[in-house]
């Protein structure tokens, strides 16, 4: 499983600077469970797993790995991993039912709850506001397409740094707003499964005003002496994470190298530009001239161009883009001879490097970087007497990736930490729990936790003894 390169000189991953922030990430309605209790409102991952034939198995999030009640333990396994930081996220329905109005203090206990036992466990607490659990109620009103979905979440967002503002040491706004707007709202492959191109545009256009409109929000508290929180909100960093791409040309062909730039304009520059006071890809709403462009309005591309603190990417693989005049943007993405994970994706650290590289240069280098996310899905299974759980493909995965990272800061990225997804296996969409990406095996019958041991090779790398 070995990729283009590999390191041509011996290191080890005590080469990583001093405070960088090694953790582990999770979203709410993959690991919660207790979908019914306390005040919890449905959100369209709800009515999209209860849809029949939209998740695999028809399985739902209802119960997963009931971290609701089982989050001592989880923290505790985090704390004997070593890690510095959990990503998790707020469920929207969990503190606000209804995505409007009343919140639910009960929900916002919780939060408080979650983040004590990580502190008392000596872990950072970092929130995501938005990881695609919607309210159902703001979708029956027409959802992230509509502009007031935007005004919504700035309101819902504000309400958890007024709450959690003690509690957080990093917020991020939103995960990966083109699996939102996309896979949502064009492609119908997540909840809550419209195929409308010109909606994908409108849900884009408005999770990204409403990113830059909770930054704004957050940006305007005050820390008045004696203010609970005050503190707090005035210190944590703020930033998003996106899943971008930057495909590679199949070859050096002058059409080839064309169609991968043109890769990265709906999956990147739509998302990415705008946070840079630059405006969206035109040449990508060309290409589709009977759809309506995204709705904007005076004053949105200044809000979203709020400046952030940090900017969070989340990697799997990279694709192989090749010309495709049959394309209305001229490009497809074609076979490689990459080994593949259990997702079919193609295992590409080197991928890594030039994403970083790219996104590095593209920004000007204005903000640090963190990778949010990074992990496999591997065909694990328990050995027979249920004790442990051989993982030697994820450890070789993480190892190259962990050693791309380390080239990257050696070469002036400014990178400081590095989540691996997952700690645990989980609900994983519309595959349902078909596919494990946890460094942590999941037995989904009676709740038992057994690390793999790719947990056991993280902790080598945490504590500075593992080579790379």
């Amino acid at each position: 499983m070995k990729d283009e390169q590999t390191p041509s000189r011996a290191r080890s991953s005590a080469d990583f600077p001093t405070g960088f922030l090694w953790g582990v990430a999770a979203a709410s309605y993959q690991v919660e469970g207790a979908v019914n209790e306390d005040g919890r409102g449905p959100s369209i991952w709800d009515t999209f797993s209860r849809t029949p034939g939209k998740v695999r198995h028809g399985h739902t999030g209802d119960v997963s790995v009931d971290q609701y009640h089982r989050y001592p333990e989880d923290v505790t396994l985090m704390r004997q991993l070593g890690l510095g930081a959990y990503r998790y996220s707020i469920a929207w329905p969990r503190v606000q039912p209804d995505g409007s109005g009343a919140f639910n203090q009960a929900g916002f206990d919780y939060y408080k709850r979650l983040s004590d036992e990580l502190h008392r466990q000596g872990i950072k607490s970092a929130a995501t506001l938005y990881h695609w659990d919607l309210p159902q109620a703001l979708e029956d009103a027409g959802g992230w397409p509509e502009r007031d979905t935007a005004y919504r979440f700035a309101e819902y967002a504000a309400a958890c740094f007024a709450e959690l503002g003690d509690y957080v040491d990093m917020w991020i706004t939103l995960n990966e707003p083109w699996c939102s707007a996309v896979l949502g709202y064009d492609i119908g492959e997540h909840a809550p499964g419209h195929t409308s191109k010109s909606k994908g545009w409108a849900a884009g256009h408005h999770l990204m005003l409403g990113h830059g409109l909770a930054v704004h929000a957050y940006r305007s508290l005050s820390g008045t002496a004696g203010q609970p929180g005050a503190g707090a909100r005035a210190t944590a960093p703020i930033g998003v994470t996106h899943n971008f791409e930057t495909p590679r040309p199949a070859t050096l062909h002058p059409e080839d190298i064309e169609a991968a730039d043109r890769g990265a304009d709906m999956r990147t520059r739509f998302f990415l530009d705008p946070m840079l006071g630059l405006p969206y890809p035109e040449r990508h709403f060309a290409a589709y001239p009977e759809e309506t462009p995204p709705p904007v309005l005076e004053g949105d591309m200044e809000i979203i161009a709020t400046p952030v603190d940090f900017l969070g990417l989340n990697y799997y693989f990279e694709p192989v883009v090749a010309a495709d005049p049959e394309h209305p943007e001229g490009f497809c993405v074609v076979d490689s001879y990459h080994e593949t994970t259990d997702m079919g994706w193609p295992i590409t650290p080197r991928g890594l490097s030039r994403q970083l590289h790219w996104i590095w240069d593209h920004i000007g280098g204005r903000c640090p970087l963190y990778i949010t996310e990074n992990g496999c899905a591997m065909p694990d299974d328990l050995t027979p007497d249920g004790m442990r759980c051989h993982d030697p493909l994820r450890v070789q995965y993480l190892r190259e990736h962990f050693s791309v990272a380390l080239d990257a800061i050696e070469e002036g990225i400014d990178l400081r930490g590095y989540f691996v997804w997952s700690l645990i296996d989980n609900f994983e969409w519309s595959l349902g729990y078909a596919k494990r990406f946890g460094l942590v095996y999941a037995d989904y019958i009676n709740q038992r936790r057994v690390p793999k041991d790719s947990y056991f090779y993280l902790r080598e790398v945490i504590s500075g003894a593992e080579a790379l």
